[in-house]
């Protein structure tokens, strides 16, 4: 059997709200999964994800999840 390679996540929790910011960052938080203060969601850490998430980084906190 192959091994499964390890792949590191991501914890984002939204800590300050969208309001009063543009509507790509608005949009760019939808597409993270999130939508209340407070709610955090789990992804696997790609380019992309950190891309997102530099774009509203002042938004959020990232986390690395021990697994």
């Amino acid at each position: 059997m192959a091994r499964e390679k390890r792949q590191s996540q991501v914890r984002i929790t939204l800590v300050r709200s969208g309001i009063g910011y543009s509507l790509t960052q608005k949009r760019t938080l939808k597409a993270l999964g999130l939508r209340r203060l407070g709610d955090s969601v789990v992804m696997v850490d790609r380019p992309t994800l950190r891309g997102m998430v530099a774009a509203v980084g002042h938004l959020v906190r990232v986390e690395e999840v021990s697994s």
